[in-house]
């Protein structure tokens, strides 16, 4: 089963994943300006946008879709799950992952004794059972809380609502497995592992992952660097797209 993928640009490529519930739509400003310079693809991960649904929706099935269509090293920049998706692409399959970009995301979205820098577990529970109840209005209040303390917020969110069902409504089975993966998952054994050079992009307003967590994510990755970009929350490709665009292409053309 492929994936919807959108093309655009020449050159080395480099592949971006959104996060829960959106599509690779997400990506359009910011992908228009790295196609100055990049062969960029923006995905629809499975059973969001155009791209088909899926009985399954986990890191290791969604991982198998990404290595399957993009064969070729690649360089990455995935975002909150996109980012949990794109370091676990890089354990399984090392050979395929040329560089790493991770953009607001985290190794654990759930905050636990041993892990302080994510959100309450509860919070994301509560998430899950308003999904069954009308996940139209659960999206709309998780992009809320995406851009709040942003600069530009009420526009950012205008944008953000503006696309939420641009390309169709995300496959309810898609967006359970997502927030499965967002309460569940804990990468941090698997850091070690993750040998290609990556980029760790913070929003200095984050409420949804904490800037800590980006901090432990430079640290702990064996070949990493860390940036916080001042006045971001959680989608600075969207609010300081211009100083987003100018971090990923001097990293990866570094």
């Amino acid at each position: 089963m492929s994936l919807h993928v959108e093309v655009a640009g020449q050159g080395e490529s480099l592949v971006l994943l959104h996060g829960w519930g959106m599509h690779g739509g997400v990506w359009n400003e910011a992908a228009a300006q790295l196609a100055q310079d990049f062969r960029v693809h923006s995905v629809d991960l499975p059973g969001h946008g155009a791209s088909a649904p899926v009985d399954t929706f986990s890191l290791d099935s969604v991982v198998e879709q990404l290595a399957a269509q993009f064969t070729q090293p690649v360089a990455v920049c995935g975002w909150s799950l996109g980012g949990q998706l794109a370091m676990h692409w890089a354990v399984r399959k090392p050979e395929q992952i040329r560089r790493l970009v991770l953009v607001a995301t985290t190794p654990r979205f759930a905050a636990d004794d041993g892990w302080p820098f994510g959100m309450p577990r509860a919070t994301l529970q509560q998430f899950a059972e308003e999904l069954e109840q009308n996940f139209g209005a659960t999206l709309r209040r998780f992009l809320a809380l995406q851009v709040r303390g942003s600069d530009g917020e009420r526009e950012l969110l205008a944008n953000l609502r503006e696309r939420l069902f641009s390309r169709g409504e995300p496959d309810l089975h898609a967006l359970r497995g997502g927030l499965d993966i967002l309460r569940d998952a804990d990468l941090r054994s698997m850091l070690p592992e993750i040998s290609s050079p990556a980029l760790v992009i913070a929003g200095e307003r984050d409420k949804l992952t904490s800037p800590q967590a980006s901090y432990y994510l430079a640290q702990t990755l064996r070949h990493a660097q860390g940036v916080e970009i001042e006045g971001a929350a959680h989608a600075p490709f969207l609010s300081h797209r211009k100083i987003f665009v100018s971090h990923v292409t001097s990293f990866l053309n570094g």
